[in-house]
């Protein structure tokens, strides 16, 4: 049959292409993905000789999951609409919250400020003019049950995007569940908990990586144990694409993350079966529809054969490859804003399309500021009339069998396993971040990517081409106000006087004799958390014994 399509075709390009001339007539430039794939000017199914159905596809819900995690997909239950928010106080966050939810937002998903992130209480020299600007402010247990007020934590399932201070923040979590009388052990969630993407990509680390892992190890065990509908990491991929990675390159470095991880668990003696269910994934959706949605198809099928092939696990379901997907902030534009409702309403459907369990849509007005509540509502419309109008989620997986995406999604994961390899032969990710080849890489794929669109090769839409003649009116820009830093570090300071000093500095002592020893850190945290101790205290107290990491290579 192979024979024949390709005699078919070479018919076809002589006498249908070839008609009106010696050339046929396309457009000039490349052809080619983010990833560097030449893209072919037709596929067929001879681009798939080599591609059995069966054992590269299979069926939704079974091994090796490519088409799907779920036997019914979203014909069963949409993904959770998670749109990600925070900023300010405490207080204006949870408003936010509360509006989206009245909206018909599935799930919370947190952004914490800088200084929360780094461990920093908001009264330190190094958190000033930072407080509450790329996210809510939270130094303690007051500031954690205002950020949660009238939200019924044992229904809605939250999302936390934090690293360094993972298991501070899950502890504050806890904590205030624990008072309203709701059992931990029913909490549903996700703390993203992935240092290694910090360290490669984005930079909002504290520790040095040995005692970062050992943090994130202690939490995911704690999980494990107690809390077993909590996604204790999300091993992320969407901060190593907006550096400036390829597709490819998201897949690689974002599993081999996940590696690392399971392998850092394996050595502490967990079985697999105790944790690997509950890792779960986040991954970027770029513009370029069918790779995204063969980017996604890819990775969900290279986990399920690393779980099985490299970690012998006999349960092929432990390989399922659950993600979070959230649209490309890197590709918003401050120049014709209203473009960016069109890319973000592309990147959701391609993760959609390529059976995502959660999505966050960007709002069209997040390279300008904070998103302003109008934007963040359109967001939040362009998931549910792809979910209610579009009927992409009617079927599951409609685009497999496209000659074009299968063969797309074969290139990705065979190349997503050569970086993989090189990797292993660096000593895995910890030693190839160490190395710094993995941000060399990074680097180089953002600078080649700058050069494509500064030569016009790549087309930015209003930037590059297609641009507007004078200034156009600036939208309304969400800012947050001057005064804010002033009130958060006063109503620290009338926390730290109402509490008992005592039991706060016995309970930080506790967190660090656990740090100088080899007892799970989470529980002493949590005891710390519940003692009235701050963000900061609590992670001083990590860096007294851990010390701070510093990079130590040239890029």
């Amino acid at each position: 049959m192979a024979g024949d399509i390709k005699k078919a075709r070479e018919r076809w390009e002589e006498k249908v292409l070839k008609a009106e001339g010696s050339s046929p007539a396309e457009r000039k430039g490349a052809f080619e993905t983010s990833s560097g794939f030449r893209i072919r000017r037709l596929y067929t199914p001879a681009d798939l000789e080599d591609h059995d159905y069966i054992s590269a596809d299979g069926f939704p819900g079974e091994y090796p999951f490519t088409r799907g995690v779920q036997p019914t997909m979203y014909r069963g239950r949409f993904w959770t609409m998670r749109q990600y928010a925070g900023f300010g106080t405490a207080e204006e966050s949870n408003a936010r919250y509360r509006y989206l939810l009245a909206q018909g937002q599935t799930g919370l998903s947190i952004a914490f400020d800088l200084p929360t992130q780094l461990g920093y209480d908001s009264d330190h020299d190094l958190a000033r003019g930072e407080v509450g600007k790329v996210g809510v402010a939270i130094d303690s247990l007051r500031d954690m049950e205002v950020l949660l007020e009238g939200i019924p934590l044992e229904r809605v399932s939250t999302s936390m995007t934090i690293n360094a201070t993972a298991a501070i923040l899950l502890a504050l979590y806890v904590a205030v569940a624990k008072r309203r009388g709701v059992d931990p052990s029913g909490l549903a969630g996700t703390v993203q908990n992935d240092i290694l993407k910090e360290y490669a990509a984005r930079g909002n680390y504290i520790y040095p990586a040995a005692a970062s892992m050992r943090l994130a190890g202690d939490l995911i065990v704690h999980c494990a144990d107690a809390m077993p509908r909590w996604n204790p990491i999300s091993i992320s991929g969407y901060h190593i694409r907006e550096a400036g990675a390829t597709a490819v390159q998201e897949v690689a470095f974002t599993l081999a993350n996940g590696i690392a991880y399971v392998e850092e668990l394996r050595r502490r003696g967990v079985a697999l079966d105790a944790f690997v269910p509950r890792l779960s994934f986040f991954f970027n959706a770029q513009s370029n529809l069918f790779e995204e949605v063969a980017k996604f198809r890819a990775a969900r099928r290279l986990w399920a054969k690393i779980v099985k092939g490299r970690f012998g696990a006999r349960d092929r379901n432990l390989g399922k490859l659950r993600f979070h997907t959230q649209t490309a902030g890197v590709s918003l534009t401050a120049q014709q804003p209203e473009n960016n409702v069109v890319r973000v309403t592309l990147q959701a459907l391609s993760a959609v399309l390529g059976g995502t369990q959660s999505l966050h849509t960007n709002a069209m007005d997040e390279a300008l500021g904070l998103p302003t509540e109008k934007a963040a509502l359109t967001a939040l419309r362009t998931q549910q009339v792809i979910a209610y109008e579009s009927g992409a989620a009617d079927t599951i997986d409609p685009l497999a069998g496209s000659y074009y995406v299968e063969a797309l999604t074969d290139k990705i994961e065979e190349a997503a396993l050569a970086y993989i390899g090189k990797i292993d032969a660096l000593g895995g990710s910890v030693a190839a971040i160490e190395s710094g080849y993995v941000q060399k890489e990074i680097h180089e794929s953002a600078y080649r990517f700058q050069k494509q669109v500064e030569s016009g090769e790549e087309t930015i839409v209003g930037v590059n081409r297609f641009r507007e003649d004078g200034a156009a009116a600036a939208p309304p820009i969400l800012r947050v106000g001057s005064d804010l830093e002033a009130k958060q570090i006063e109503r620290l300071a009338r926390w730290r006087e109402a509490r008992e000093g005592a039991g706060v500095e016995k309970a930080l002592a506790a967190v660090e004799a656990a740090a100088r020893g080899g007892d799970n850190l989470f529980p002493p945290i949590l005891a710390a958390v519940e003692a009235l101790a701050t963000v900061g205290e609590i992670a001083g107290r990590l860096r007294s014994v851990f010390g701070e990491y510093r990079e130590s290579f040239a890029i």
